[in-house]
């Protein structure tokens, strides 16, 4: 069976310019938009009534929560709690911490894993993934109480592979518990809590062919339950007494996803999910790499550009690519590859400041000024867009 009839439903709707930033929104896939029109005629709310708009609206929520778990290899006792995004599940996870709790993360994380964080201990980014897991190994073995390390599994600024099986193993030795956060991973590798060995995992739709405002915090159901609601309110609160303070809260998923939920967000999500998991992903990965490869050969010709990473050109690493680019202004090669040859890219720091620092060799906080221009990948992107680019990139670079 071809590659194409296999995918039908992860086809890129209304594809047109050449759109090379999937690593900041990916375009939503038929799935994902069928999902949502097969049920705009008959929504309602969500666990909130008996009619049939509302029954059917709680089954098809509770059904994409159960794709979902399949789709990120939940074990049993695992909850899948739906967010706005990695950085809403994140912000969540570190919220309900135990208290006391140190994390570990390295700085070249995305600021939704660096950021959220009580107690961190804040690891340089290593030159291998070696050191990587070294490094988080020391930093370990010498904490008392309940820790977590944060990590991410491939790179928004290179693309890189992060060692999580490793880190994962290193971790649990110390008695310390793994989150991943799988924004740039999901989309191009399965992600399973079992075969990476982590404790929580946490995911965007809109980086997964999905429309804005879903995303996922997956794992160990303990430290979720035991912890204050996330969001207080409706649906989160089990009963609530007439004096202050007198309230029961719910368990499982529905303490944190107080207030009505976005049943659209979570049905085209899972539909993204069980297209990608009836797909052959293992020929999804061949032709990334075939892409990436011809990208990356390409710019070894382009004068002014060079390829930046962090664990040497060799690493194994998704559809993303940074470059450097000396003397010139990274936003300004970006606009005019976009207004002049309707190529979409991205420039900046993506929201990775120190990582991009040390990329690029800057000092202080430098905001968004500079940076380096990302090329990213996916499902929609062709050779042809591809080559536009290799041929666009050393006219704006001359």
């Amino acid at each position: 069976m071809s590659l194409a009839v296999q995918t039908a439903d992860l086809d890129v709707v209304g594809a047109g310019f050449v759109h090379l930033d999937y690593a900041a929104t990916a375009p939503c896939v038929r799935a994902a938009a069928d999902a949502v029109n097969a049920l705009l005629p008959s929504y309602g709310s969500v666990h909130r009534g008996t009619g049939p708009r509302s029954r059917t609206s709680t089954l098809e929520y509770e059904r994409a929560r159960a794709v979902i778990a399949g789709f990120l290899g939940c074990r049993p006792g695992d909850q899948v709690v739906f967010t706005r995004n990695t950085t809403d599940a994140l912000n969540l996870l570190a919220r309900a911490l135990p208290p006391g709790t140190t994390t570990v993360v390295f700085d070249g994380e995305h600021h939704a894993n660096l950021l959220p964080w009580p107690n961190p201990v804040r690891l340089p980014a290593p030159a291998t993934p070696a050191e990587a897991v070294a490094a988080a190994g020391r930093a370990l073995a010498g904490l008392r109480g309940p820790a977590l390390l944060a990590v991410t599994g491939a790179s928004n600024v290179t693309g890189e592979l992060w060692p999580v099986r490793a880190l994962a193993e290193v971790a649990h030795a110390h008695g310390a518990r793994v989150v991943v956060d799988a924004a740039q991973l999901a989309p191009h590798r399965p992600v399973d809590l079992r075969e990476l060995g982590a404790d929580y995992v946490a995911l965007s739709g809109h980086k997964l062919y999905a429309p804005f405002g879903a995303g996922v915090l997956a794992g160990r159901a303990d430290w979720l339950d035991a912890a204050p609601p996330y969001l207080a309110g409706g649906g989160a609160s089990a009963a609530v007494g007439d004096s202050t303070g007198d309230v029961r809260w719910q368990t499982g998923p529905a303490r944190h996803e107080g207030g009505t939920p976005n049943l659209l967000g979570a049905v085209s999500l899972a539909a993204v999910c069980a297209a990608l998991t009836e797909a052959d992903r293992d020929e999804l990965h061949d032709r990334e790499q075939q892409l990436l490869t011809r990208l990356r050969h390409g710019l070894r010709d382009v004068r002014g550009a060079a390829e930046v990473s962090v664990f040497g050109p060799r690493s194994e690493r998704v559809g993303i690519v940074s470059l450097a680019l000396p003397g010139r202004d990274p936003s300004a090669v970006a606009t005019r590859l976009a207004d002049e040859f309707g190529i979409g890219v991205r420039a900046g720091l993506f929201c990775a400041h120190p990582l991009v620092r040390r990329l690029t060799g800057a000092s202080g906080h430098g905001g968004c000024a500079g940076g380096l221009l990302r090329v990213s990948f996916g499902l929609g992107t062709t050779p042809a867009d591809v080559d536009s680019l290799l041929a666009a990139l050393p006219v704006v670079l001359s």
